[in-house]
């Protein structure tokens, strides 16, 4: 039976069949005014889909209920993954004032989908009978899943509670559109020109590149500019001599949503804040943060406040050894009284990884053109998993720097369709990510499959025309990164979509990922792919040597700054409402003072421009997830090291079968002990970071 409303004819892109390869969006067709309607038009469709299997005469069962639940909103999710990529990666004034019009309409739809009471009647009395059912796992914890969304969502509220729950889901909608907005406005808005060789001095020439390129993106041929890309900020911040320029760079990047105005994000984390608290009220719990994490690995705050109170002493600890080796080699050079600042870090931390291990990034950097990197993570997912990727420039893509690929595996089967997008522009959000524009599924409309169309973002700076685009170690990192959540997309093996890819809880989404890093630094990838960008020669045994050497180097600081980030994320959000700071700024300056976080430190994120939090990003009251899944991709790299091989295929197959493979069709900590053979421990996390014992 199939429950799909009929969509009208129209002759909107975005409505009508894509007749093009893999069934890609005809991005060069769509315009900014078609999605309003076209949007308006699917949701009235997916409300036919919603009625249809509510009204069935039909006793409710998981194929005409759960399963048909599971096939509907296939034109809704296309249109809204076209349409939530472009606002994120290529986006336009037109496209930010229809994302501002659709917030609340959308929101106020998927309210109705999970409160529409005829329907979750029906998935409410299969869960009752669940233990009943001729279900096979992955169907049952579909049925789990999909009951406990509805749940989740107000479905079991009183009628005047879901009321005004629809009501904070519209305007919560609403004000996280409006923060993501003002952060890139802020990001878009600002450049520091550098003017001549006095303001460019102790810049690499691969930076100056960079910054010439991005003068020339803004129209300023003649000249060099640092934007608040993280690929820029951060390698000037480390390399520039000019102390004023590096604190003028600094403020600006920890402002960002911190201006008086039209764009100050102050008013609105607050609003969101407000209303998450009242969210979780209605749910029956004293805090969002408990509200939050009862659908988690970790479960409780409780449990995430031991993990990291766990490391931040030891991370202390680790940044007072480094702040030493700072200071020490000030007095070398003649400077034995200027305190450490926040924007001096980063650059007399370079002094001391050139003096200790050096190594210098003018040295490193030839040797990772971003061509030789992608090449290097699509072999490693070749060497681990089969996979072959064809470069196919004549699929459709929405921007000239998107590269389009086909995956295939081992046996030459199609599996994925993989877009990146590596480079930093204003049209873009800063920093880095992977998205989807279809998951893979098999319970697909009148049958058949679908496989994933996998998008990864970075924001890597272009170097200048007729230069390559060099990239540190750890931009290398993170393009590994965001392709290891690429390939928990591409390589998903599951029936249902709401089962499919990263769809995972998410302290468990994090692992593909920062997994997939460890093998960017295993020395038989490095001498294969890093390569010098003029010479070929590979990179000598000597700097890989002198690379591994210093692999836990400055991580005091890397981890005290994501502590401190992740204890305001917490903090803020255990709050009941009636105790929400009236200057959320000043609280966290008083939250971290009490934590102990030390001055010329700072934070990865600053709650007024934190994206993964108040941007819809779905980690709120969740930052610590990096953490919590780098225990477990610490102990699980060690089962390749226990093999004796960072390929061993053994090894490899259970990877792929209980991790990559398997979205949310096993819970998450009997995937990982399936994979692991055991659950994990957190020493091998400990040793990574140089946590255990002095650096």
């Amino acid at each position: 039976m199939d429950q799909r409303a009929s969509p009208p004819t129209s002759t909107s892109p975005l409505l009508q069949d894509w007749d093009t390869p893999h069934g890609l969006p005809p991005f060069e067709q769509i315009r900014p005014e078609h999605f309003a309607p076209a949007l308006s038009e699917a949701m009235r469709v997916h409300r036919g889909e919603l009625d249809a299997i509510a009204a069935q005469a039909a006793p409710p069962s998981f194929d005409n209920t759960i399963a048909a639940f599971d096939r509907c909103a296939r034109l809704l999710a296309r249109i809204e993954s076209v349409f939530y990529n472009l606002t994120a990666s290529h986006t336009s004034p037109e496209l930010q004032a229809v994302q501002r019009e659709l917030a609340a309409p959308l929101a106020a739809h998927y309210s109705a989908v999970f409160m529409h009471a005829a329907l979750f009647a029906r998935v409410d009395a299969l869960y009752e009978q669940r233990a009943t059912l001729p279900l096979t796992p992955e169907q049952l914890r579909l049925l789990e899943r999909t009951h406990l969304d509805f749940v989740r969502s107000g479905a079991k509220l009183a009628p005047e509670a879901q009321a005004r729950y629809a009501q904070v889901m519209e305007r919560l909608a609403e004000l996280t559109t409006m923060f993501g907005q003002n952060v890139l406005h802020d990001e878009a808005g600002y450049q520091l020109p550098l003017q001549g060789e006095a303001d460019l001095a102790g810049l690499p020439q691969s930076l100056r590149d960079a910054a010439r390129q991005a003068a020339i993106d803004r129209g300023q041929p003649d000249g060099h500019v640092i934007t608040l890309s993280r690929s820029l900020i951060v390698p000037f911040l480390t390399f520039s001599e000019r102390r004023d320029l590096r604190e003028q760079a600094w403020r600006a990047w920890v402002t960002r949503g911190e201006h008086a105005g039209e764009h100050d994000n102050r008013p609105v984390a607050r609003s969101i804040l407000k209303l998450r608290a009242e969210q979780a009220a209605l749910h029956g719990h004293a805090s969002y943060a408990d509200y939050a994490l009862t659908d988690t690995m970790a479960g409780t705050q409780a449990a995430v406040y031991k993990l990291l109170d766990d490391v931040w002493p030891r991370a202390l600890a680790a940044l007072q050894r480094e702040h030493e080796e700072l200071q020490q080699v000030m007095r070398e050079q003649g400077i034995a009284d200027q305190p450490i600042e926040a924007w001096d870090w980063r650059y007399w931390a370079e002094k001391v990884r050139q003096q200790r291990y050096a190594l210098d990034d003018a040295q490193i950097k030839p040797y990772f053109p971003l061509p030789q990197v992608v090449q290097a993570a699509f072999d490693c997912a070749q060497r681990l998993f089969g996979l072959r990727f064809s470069l196919r420039e004549d699929l459709p893509v929405y921007h000239p720097d998107v590269k389009a690929y086909e995956v295939h595996d081992a046996a030459g089967q199609l599996v994925a369709i993989f877009l990146q997008d590596n480079f930093a522009r204003a049209s873009k959000r800063s920093g880095a990510w992977m998205s989807t524009l279809r998951l893979q599924s098999r319970n697909e409309p009148g049958g058949g499959s679908a496989i994933a169309v996998v998008l990864n973002n970075n924001n890597f700076a272009k170097g200048a025309p007729g230069a390559p685009t060099l990239l540190s170690l750890d931009d290398a990192r993170t393009l590994f990164h965001e392709f290891g959540h690429g390939l928990h997309g591409m390589l998903s093996d599951v029936h249902y979509e709401r089962l499919s890819g990263t769809q995972v809880l998410k302290d468990f989404v994090e692992l593909p990922s920062q997994l997939y890093e460890h093998w960017i630094s295993e020395p038989q990838v490095l001498k294969q792919h890093a390569r010098h960008w003029q010479t070929g020669e590979p990179i000598p045994d000597a700097l890989i040597e002198r690379l591994h050497a210093a692999r836990r180097f400055n991580q005091g600081y890397e981890t005290v700054r994501y502590c401190a980030s992740t204890y305001a994320d917490m903090a803020v959000h255990a709050l009941p409402r009636e105790q929400l700071p009236a200057d959320l700024s000043a609280w966290e300056a008083a939250e971290l003072q009490r934590r102990g976080l030390p001055d010329g430190v700072g934070m990865n994120h600053r709650l007024v421009q934190f994206q993964h939090l108040f941007s819809g990003s779905g980690y709120a009251a969740g930052y610590y997830v990096y953490l919590w899944a780098e225990v477990l991709d610490a102990d699980g790299f060690e089962a390749f090291k226990e093999a004796g091989d960072p390929f061993d295929p053994q090894v490899a197959v259970r990877l792929r079968r209980f991790v990559y493979a398997s979205g949310n069709s096993l819970e998450p900590g009997a995937a990982y002990a399936a994979f692991r053979g055991r659950g994990p421990t957190v020493e091998p996390l400990l040793r990574k970071r140089g946590l255990l014992e002095p650096a």
